[in-house]
């Protein structure tokens, strides 16, 4: 009899709920080292425990996996960068800025896949982006000094919307470069936020 170890997982007997989460959790470690597209079904199958045939009774289609995955992600991203309601509004931006960087850091093969790779072209995968999207958005809005019924309301979130777009585009040019060090890009990710507002209470109240 051989004594080798048998390479394959053990499978473990999991509700339901837990198949499914683990699955999702399986393919969200493996998109911090490989781009959504190139996931690949039999090896999280393996990883799991299962068989191949045995993830699609959890998600119809691999598009379905995907789906979860980023959503998933996303997730992990907005809980990573709640804001800290003990900092004053300026320092809660920083450390927020801060623990977003460092996300997109440790997940850059991800990040800059979503944005930027192949799948970026699901509309499906563009509907999850822009939601974590707007959730940052509301998120500012929320802090922000300023009324909801307040007539330079609209204008303070069509800003914050673009201001959301240049953290992206400027993280993702930083990602591939790193031309500056990651404290001047937070510094500059902070600064700019209320200078785009061009809101001079918001301004103040972010600098005490």
């Amino acid at each position: 009899m051989s004594s080798r170890p048998d390479s394959r997982a053990k499978r473990v007997r999991l509700s339901p709920g837990e198949r499914r989460e683990q699955l999702i959790t399986l393919g969200a470690r493996m998109l911090r080292e490989r781009a959504l597209e190139d996931i690949s079904i039999g090896e999280i199958a393996t990883r799991a425990g299962i068989s191949r045939g045995l993830l699609f009774h959890y998600f119809p289609t691999k598009h379905d996996f995907h789906l979860a995955i980023v959503n998933h992600a996303n997730a992990e991203l907005l809980e990573r960068t709640t804001p800290d309601p003990t900092l004053s509004l300026f320092d809660m931006l920083q450390d927020a800025i801060e623990r977003y960087i460092a996300y997109v850091t440790e997940n850059r093969t991800s990040y800059l896949a979503l944005l930027r790779g192949p799948a970026s072209a699901s509309p499906e995968l563009v509907a999850l982006v822009n939601a974590t999207r707007m959730a940052l958005v509301n998120r500012i809005l929320t802090e922000a000094p300023i009324q909801a019924d307040d007539p330079d309301r609209p204008r303070l979130a069509l800003a914050v919307r673009g201001w959301i777009a240049f953290v992206e585009e400027t993280t993702l040019t930083w990602l591939r470069e790193e031309p500056i060090p990651r404290e001047a890009l937070v510094d500059m990710l902070v600064t700019s936020l209320p200078a785009l507002a061009l809101n001079a209470d918001l301004a103040a109240a972010l600098r005490q």
